[in-house]
Order: C-alpha cells, then structure tokens, then sequence
C-alpha cells in the first residue's frame, strides 16, 4: 500500500519541485520506508514505500523504462507466475512485481491491464506523446485520484493533497453528497467538484485537450459452469478460495486476520492456517483478531470465535467495543479529513486494534469483506427463480416455487409475484422500506438528486444475461462503492487485503448457477459443503448472525448533549443538504426507537461532524445569508501540513444529475 503523488504538464513547462515538497509531509505517514522522486522537465513523481512482500524490497520506484515512459505501481500482481511465462525473456521468479507490470505494459500496452490479477493502482507518464495513464484493478482495492486544471494535471493516491494544495476554492460534489447520505456514492466521484476517482476496472488517458475514461475487462455474461455432481462444485470452489487466500498470504512480515464468529472470516483464518501449515506460503506467522460486547444481547460471537482459536491452538487478540462515542477525538493526533469516512474518531475498541498491529508487527489485514454478499449469505429464492422465469424454464419454476413457498411459509403465487416484480418497470415496483429517501433533507437538495437518493433497483432484463448474473454485477458495485469510501490507514499504517473480493473467485461465484449458493432451507449451501472438516461444524451450522441494532441507538443515547449542541446550529443546513427541525425530529424518533433508520442518522451525523470539520463554526451563523457562502477559508491544521491558507467554495454545484462517466 505504498502512495505516489504526480504532476505533469501538457504545455511542456517545467514542474516546480516545491509543489513535490509541499505533499511530503501529507504522504510520509503513508510511506514510512523511504521515499524516491523524480522531477524531469514538464513531469514530477513522488513515491513513499510500503514494503509487505520481499519483492517490493527490490523495486526502485518510480521507475523508467527503456522507452522513456515513466511508470508507479501500488498493488500486489497474483498471477506473477503466468505472466512471468509469457514473457519469458529477462523475467525470473525473482522479478518483482513492478518488473513484471513494466515487460507487460511494454509488449501488450494498455492490453496488459486486463492481464494484470491483484490489488493495485498504477500510472504511467510517456514522455513522447507527453500523455498520462491512470489505472485501477478490477473492483478498487486502491485508491486512485486526480484533477486537471487548464494545461495540468495531478494525481494521487491519497485525496488530501489534491485538496489542500489545489490553490484555489474547492467547491463540494453534491453528488457525492447525495450519495453519501443514502447509501454509498458512485466510484468515480469524490466530495470535491473536479477531483475524480479513476472508476474501479478502468483506466483514464488524459492529454492535452483530452481526457477519456475507459474498460479495460469486465465479467462475461456468457461464462457458465456446470457439473453433473455437487461434489465437482465443491471441489472448485475449494480450489478458487484456496488460491484466493494463498495469494494473500504473500507476505514477509506477520500477517492479521479479522476473526469474528461468522463464516467468512473463519473460513479465511482456517484455509490460511492448512496452507501455512503446508509450507505453501512464507508468511512469518497469521494473528487473529476478534471483537465482542457483551451489552449486546444479539451478539455473543466469542462462543464462536473461541472455537477457531481452539482448533488453531492459540488465541488471539480480542477487543471490546461496547464503548461508543461519536464525539471524542484526540485533537493533538488531529489530521485532515479529505472525505467524511476519513474523520477520526478514536475509541477504545481503536485503540485497542492500533495496539494490536504495532505489538505483532503486522502490516496486513486479511478482512471478510464481500463473502455474505457474493456467496449466498442472503437466503433469497429470486436469482434462481428469475433465471428459469428469464430461460421459460417452466416445470422447474413451478418445482421450485413449492419448495420456496414450503421453506419460506408464503404462497407460491406472492414469491412468483416478486420475481415477475424485478422484470417490471420502476413505476410498477413499490420500493423497499430501507430504500426509501430519507424525510430530513432540504426538498430542493432532494429534487436535484432524486435519482441518487431513492436509490431505485435496477430493472432485470429478459434478454441478454440471466438476472442472476445481473443482480451479481450489481451487487459488485455496491462493494466497489463501499470500498471506494474506505480512508487509507495511516496511525498506524496497514494494508487491507479482500479473499473474497478476488478475481477468479468472483469469476467462478459468477457463473455457478444460483442454486448452487442458496437452497430452500441452506443458505450459503456451496460453502458450507465445500468446507466441511476445514471450518468448525459449529460455525458451518450456526444460524445467520443478527444485526446489531442497540450499539448505534445507545451511541445516541449517550450523546445526547453533544448532539443538542450540535442540532443547535448545523453547517449541512446551511449549505441546504439537512433540514435542521426535520433532523432533531427524526433523531429524537430513532433514540427512542429502535427500529428507525439508525443507518441514515449516523451518516448525517458523519456528514456533519466532516463538515464542520472543514469549516470551522466560528464561520458560520444561522441567520447568514446564502450569498455569503461563497468562499470559506479553512486552515490546514497546524503542525501538520503547510500554514497557507486552504479557500472553500460552499456554493451549490451547478452540476446536476448522474452518470458514471468523469
């Protein structure tokens, strides 16, 4: 997880060092290894390292080639070994993973991305045609950012510097705003109008006077497996996850794994735990870590964790997080805070983790991130049932509507009501409870960005890919969004690595048929009988583990006077995103009912404790009128980055709508 920061001119007029020196102090809590840069001409590179493999020891970054072109990569290549074949000539098992990115971007060109499985970010400067490449892995593991201004343009990995030192007023992304505030917003946006993100599966070409967003691979619609046994399914299955963790497990330092008691994060630490026992990977050794709160009645995980722990002969490290606080901050730790997931809150439960990973050294994270949503932990009949609606498989849907009716206690006709729904306009279909636009904004904030804060399902198509493969992809985007909004680590600085976010895991998940994953009465069936004697029976056989609802209520409850101050006077209202009364209300509601939208709440919250963040409240009154809120100046904090002064522009963004396009 080593950063890169660049500029580069289209004009073919120098870059100035000084803007490099101005972001060292931004990135080092990023690259704590050292640092390499190169300043030629119209063209300047910063990089800070990052090592987690013995590989990335030997690269020299940035790094240029023999053709002139300048190259910074950030990631983890998993196929090393495939490449390294093809390529054959001055390539060794002893290349690293920058040598090998390099030979294949100079023989296959931009052709070489999709070829590229792993986790990683990279950029590419061509000195002749004087243009820039930026480019992302699959699903946007990394981050990637950057802005372009008249004949400039610069990029980053880490958003702060394209913000602090932009040098003129940032004005906000409502749409970003938009879709923090119900759900997550679109990949390719940032909360600052004119700083994209390079989209997830994508690379951006930018030269003077053009600047193109492209694919460079995506999933095949076409793509089928079938086998005649269950068996075959879980033998492949095994296979793919095996190598799905194996591949992150390349590490030279100890490795951490998040073990909770569900069946994703067990899963990884025991798969992780034969494959080291086996030799195939060098990993100095795999932690766990595990959290509990006893004041929650619907989450006693340690029963389960414990069992993990017991097969693998040692415990790990286990963290309570029963304490809640929304408001309490170090402020002598106080750093930027680039988008609202970015704010720091600290707590015991992350003290705690940050104690955690400087005691063992660790600088990975293996997390379960993706493995509820992609492999069958919801116990929904409507893939199966669309895709035999979709093939006019007609017997079989009958077949199968019994089953679902007999497991799920409702009447055949209502679940083949909701699987006709998916193929029906949007007008026809009512929206889901937990979709529905939330009733404390500003109407006129809510009209501009309808689209996004209804968050409308997606109609299924009858023709072309089956709706389960359709309802997969979107699935995908709303991991790649979530990820999109994760803040870099860097107090302390660690790389979080995603077993069920890989490649040809999804590919496989892809294109198994969906009965494979969930059957009347077994949810995460595949999983589960391909895991059988590797996976604790008692996790395997668990029932589906409840949400947790009263930690965030009681968060709520127990900041009951911070958040009276807070509803006093509120910049989001003032900038026409909240309306203030309708909020109080609806946060006076969810503190005294447990089901009300908790989630919603906390995201207002978020987007207001960022916002005053970013703009002190001495600079703001109720009664200030909007033609005031033009242009807010806001401090870089002290001791931190430089003293100038960083100008704001609080105005509504003209621009409106959609569209997934920079």
């Amino acid at each position: 997880m080593s950063v890169q920061f660049g500029k580069c001119n289209f004009d073919g007029k120098p870059v100035d060092p000084k803007d490099l020196d101005e972001a060292r102090p931004v990135l080092a809590p990023y690259g704590p290894d050292g640092e390499n840069c190169i300043c030629r001409a119209n063209f300047g590179i910063l990089y800070g390292t990052f090592y987690t493999t013995n590989e990335s020891r030997r690269e020299t970054q940035p790094h240029i080639s023999a053709s002139g072109w300048a190259i910074t990569w950030d990631g983890r290549l998993d196929n090393r070994e495939e490449l390294i074949g093809q390529l054959a000539d001055g390539m060794s098992h002893e290349s690293s993973d920058l040598e090998i990115v390099a030979a294949s971007y100079e023989r296959w060109g931009i052709d070489a991305f999709r070829k590229l499985i792993g986790d990683w970010a990279l950029s590419i400067w061509d000195s002749k045609d004087r243009s820039l490449i930026l480019a992302k892995d699959f699903v946007g593991t990394r981050h990637l950012y950057y802005s372009v201004e008249k004949e400039q343009v610069t990029w980053c990995t880490v958003l702060d510097p394209l913000v602090l030192f932009s040098g003129h007023a940032v004005k906000l992304e409502e749409e970003y705003i938009a879709g923090w505030l119900s759900f997550f917003p679109a990949p390719h946006l940032t909360p600052y109008f004119g700083i994209h993100s390079v989209p997830p599966c994508s690379f951006v070409r930018l030269a003077r006077g053009t600047q193109r967003v492209s694919k460079y691979w995506d999933f095949d619609p076409q793509k089928r497996i079938h086998y005649r046994t269950d068996a075959e399914y879980e033998e492949h299955f095994r296979y793919v996850f095996a190598d799905s963790v194996r591949r992150r497990l390349r590490s030279d330092t100890p490795i951490l794994a998040e073990l909770s008691g569900g069946i994703d994060s067990s899963s990884i630490v025991c798969m992780a735990d034969i494959l080291l026992a086996q030799g195939m990977m060098n990993a100095p050794r795999l932690d766990t870590v595990s959290y509990f709160d006893d004041s929650e009645p619907n989450w006693d995980e340690r029963p389960y964790f414990t069992k993990v722990e017991e097969k693998r002969g040692r415990a790990g490290c286990h963290i309570d997080t029963s304490t809640h606080d929304l408001f309490s901050r170090k402020r002598e730790q106080q750093s930027f805070a680039a988008t609202p997931s970015a704010v720091i809150h600290f707590s015991q439960a992350a003290e705690q983790f940050a104690s955690c990973l400087t005691s063992k050294e660790n600088r990975i994270v293996l997390t379960g991130t993706g493995g509820d949503e992609t492999l069958g932990g919801v116990p929904t009949p409507f893939p199966e049932l669309d895709d035999l609606l979709a093939r006019v498989c007609l017997r079989a849907l009958v077949r199968q509507l019994k089953c679902w009716a007999l497991n799920k206690r409702k009447p055949w006709f209502f679940l083949l009501f909701e699987a006709v729904r998916g193929f029906l306009p949007q007008s026809f279909a009512t929206l889901r409870k937990h979709k529905q636009t939330i009733n404390w904004l500003h109407p006129e904030f809510v009209h501009r960005h309808q689209a996004v804060l209804s968050k409308h399902r997606s109609r299924l198509k009858l023709l072309g890919a089956l709706p389960s493969f359709q309802m997969n992809m979107a699935t995908l985007e709303v991991l790649r969004r979530e990820l999109a909004c994760h803040a870099l680590p860097s107090e302390p600085t660690y790389e979080n690595r995603h077993p069920y976010l890989d490649r040809d895991l999804l590919e496989f998940a892809f294109a198994v048929p969906p009965e494979q994953f969930v059957r009347p009465g077994q949810r995460r069936s595949l999983m589960r009988r391909a895991l059988r004697g590797i996976v604790p029976h008692e996790l395997l056989n668990r029932k589906r583990k409840a949400f947790v609802t009263r930690g965030p209520r009681a968060a709520l409850l127990a900041e009951r006077d911070n958040l009276a101050k807070l509803e006093g006077h509120m910049i989001s209202d003032s900038l026409g995103f909240i309306d203030r009364a309708n909020f109080s209300e609806a946060l006076r509601r969810a503190q005294q009912d447990p089901g009300g939208p908790i989630a919603a709440i906390m995201r207002s919250i978020g987007l207001e404790i960022w916002l005053r963040d970013l703009m002190p409240g001495e600079c703001w009154t109720a009664a200030q009128p909007k033609e005031s809120r033009q242009a807010i100046f806001i401090p870089c904090p002290s001791g931190v980055f430089t003293s100038k002064q960083m100008p704001f522009s609080a105005e509504n963004n003209p621009k409106q709508g959609g569209g997934e396009n920079s």
